[in-house]
């Protein structure tokens, strides 16, 4: 006597979420405090051909730096896969933006209140491309914290631009900012439906 065959288990979807920003502000630390496989990324050593190309201010202990992607995993559940693609902050490796943002379902803009204008690529980016992004503050232990009002108002983006607080050494931390970037793209995706079905 045969037992019956089990149903084909359907194969799990997958949503794509890019973590962007400028050089050093911690893209690649984010991904690997949530990936659940170890992350793949592609780091080298920032040697003399860097120097006058690579802005190490306020990043002088730096010494590695993504020249391709980081790429990390989260299994939500059974059947919902996100992956994470960690951009360069480089402006040099700008040519390979559009592949790694390319089917993006939202994205993460860190930003280092250090070093507050090197964001400004990321944002017009995903705005440009009509994105949904939120921006995440990455505090560092010897940097200086100012009040979200005073970030906005030092990046010059409107109320409709969620901002919140990040420490991505920590895995809770970059759970809650995925979980508020993931509230950003459901609002704006139920609000063009509602726009759609008005006209």
């Amino acid at each position: 006597m045969y037992a019956p065959s089990s149903p084909a288990t359907a194969a799990p979807t997958a949503v794509k979420i890019v973590i962007s920003g400028g050089f050093g502000v911690g893209k690649t630390t984010f991904v690997g405090a949530i990936s659940e496989i170890e992350p793949l990324v592609t780091e080298a050593d920032l040697t003399e051909v860097s120097v006058g190309v690579d802005d190490t201010t306020g990043v002088t202990a730096k010494t590695t730096t993504t020249v391709a992607l980081d790429f990390g995993r989260i299994s939500l559940d059974e059947t919902l896969l996100m992956y994470l693609f960690g951009t360069p902050g480089q402006d040099r490796f700008a040519f390979l933006w559009d592949d790694l943002v390319d089917g993006a379902l939202g994205a993460v803009v860190l930003v280092d209140t250090r070093r507050i204008e090197d964001c400004f690529p990321s944002i017009d980016y995903f705005e440009d491309h009509r994105i949904p992004f939120l921006l995440a503050i990455n505090h560092f232990p010897a940097g200086r914290r100012f009040d979200l009002a005073e970030v906005r108002e030092a990046l010059g983006v409107d109320d409709a631009v969620i901002i919140v607080d990040c420490d991505a050494r920590s895995r809770e931390s970059v759970k809650q900012v995925l979980v508020s970037l993931t509230e950003v793209v459901l609002a704006q995706r139920l609000a063009r439906a509602g726009h759609s079905r008005r006209q």
